[in-house]
């Protein structure tokens, strides 16, 4: 017999409270002190008409719940006129905790992350809440959870350390252990440090080194020096920290910022003159080396919107900064070579640090008054006009 699909099943029940606990409910009520339980859930059941039509079908179904474990069915009592008076099931009761978790087969996990969180309070009380918000995170770290709050303890002694990730001396915790983790640590950390121990503006897990004060990887900056007058010790092609860069002042009255390696790489032999490899945004780290304010700075970017996008994020910093090669002339004279620009990279808004020229051709690009998404690619100039463009600076 045929038990209508419409009509609440054990497996339907089970589903229900399966719910609380993927939503962290069935976890976080007791670190809240509140109690779900006993729990009601109401049934999809039989109509009247139904009662009447499949009266074998209803009976079947009521027995189908009462196999059921976990739970009590709560009857109520209707008055049919072709089947008199009969109980129905009504709605269902979770009496406990232990019910809902043996019902859905999750109780071994309750007691590990009960375990976890008393583990966790001993030493961060200030935690609850989070706790109480991210069980399941919890759980998904279980294995590794005494390393994390051994982590924890950790940086709480030892705020804004100064030292690399790879320096941390815990027992069984290497950089990559935390490297992995970082979102994770990142909230975590952000509520068990003192305000003055987290530098606020350095926001995401991406910068999680400067918001807790650990050593980062040095961003490099990579130059080619164009002058062989200025050569160090025979050397022209060098990379080196910013904060060094930020020291090498070596006579050059002329930097070049370039964004594409091959283009700096094959850059002509100008005097007095260096070509920094400027790496897109990462120009903005550029403009705040105080003797490039004293430089002519000429910056070469692709003829697209990104391009000058990051020509006006210089020219904020670096106010007297020129543009190379990104002028009308330039892109129409190479019209057959024009690429398209993808979406995702596309600037659309207001530039506000260009000048007439070059405000023109952006907003040409932006609003695609040539083509489609025009694009013109730094290496796909000619290396005579190049040539006769540096030599014109």
């Amino acid at each position: 017999m045929t038990l209508s699909s419409s009509w609440s099943t054990p497996t339907d029940i089970r589903q229900q409270v399966q719910r609380l606990w993927d939503d962290g409910r069935l976890l976080a009520a007791p670190l809240e002190g509140a109690t779900l339980f006993p729990l009601e859930l109401r049934l999809r059941q039989p109509t009247v008409a139904d009662i009447g039509a499949q009266f074998d079908a209803v009976r079947s179904w009521i027995r189908t719940l009462e196999a059921g474990r976990g739970y009590d069915i709560v009857w109520r009592e209707i008055n049919h006129r072709q089947t008199g008076r009969n109980l129905l099931p009504d709605r269902v009761m979770v009496a406990s905790e232990f019910d809902a978790l043996r019902l859905i087969g999750r109780s071994t996990d309750a007691r590990r992350f009960e375990q976890l969180a008393a583990d966790t309070l001993s030493h961060f009380p200030q935690l609850r809440p989070w706790l109480a918000r991210r069980p399941l995170t919890v759980l998904e770290h279980a294995e590794h959870w005494p390393r994390m709050l051994a982590i924890l303890r950790w940086f709480v002694s030892h705020p804004q350390p100064g030292i690399y990730l790879r320096q941390l001396d815990i027992v069984g915790v290497d950089s990559k252990f935390i490297e992995a983790r970082k979102g994770l640590f990142t909230e975590l950390l952000d509520l068990v440090l003192p305000a003055d121990a987290i530098a606020q503006d350095a926001v995401g897990a991406r910068q999680f080194e400067a918001r807790f004060g650990v050593l980062a990887k040095p961003a490099l900056v990579r130059m080619r020096i164009l002058d062989p007058a200025l050569m160090l010790a025979g050397l022209s092609d060098l990379s080196m920290p910013v904060s060094q860069f930020a020291r090498l002042e070596i006579g050059a009255r002329r930097v070049f910022v370039t964004e594409n390696e091959i283009n700096g790489l094959a850059f002509p032999n100008t005097a007095a003159s260096i070509v920094v490899f400027g790496g897109g945004y990462g120009v903005s780290r550029l403009a705040e080396i105080a003797w490039l304010q004293r430089c002519d700075v000429i910056y070469w970017g692709d003829i697209d919107t990104h391009g000058f996008a990051i020509l006006d994020r210089l020219r904020a910093r670096v106010p007297h900064a020129r543009s190379l090669l990104m002028d009308a002339a330039t892109l129409h004279a190479h019209r057959s070579l024009w690429g398209t620009e993808e979406i995702d990279k596309r600037h659309t808004g207001e530039l506000q640090h260009l000048n007439d020229e070059e405000q023109a051709v952006y907003r040409d690009l932006r609003d695609d008054v040539l083509a489609e998404r025009v694009r013109m690619e730094q290496e796909r100039i000619g290396f005579g006009w190049v040539r006769e463009a540096v030599d014109r600076v």
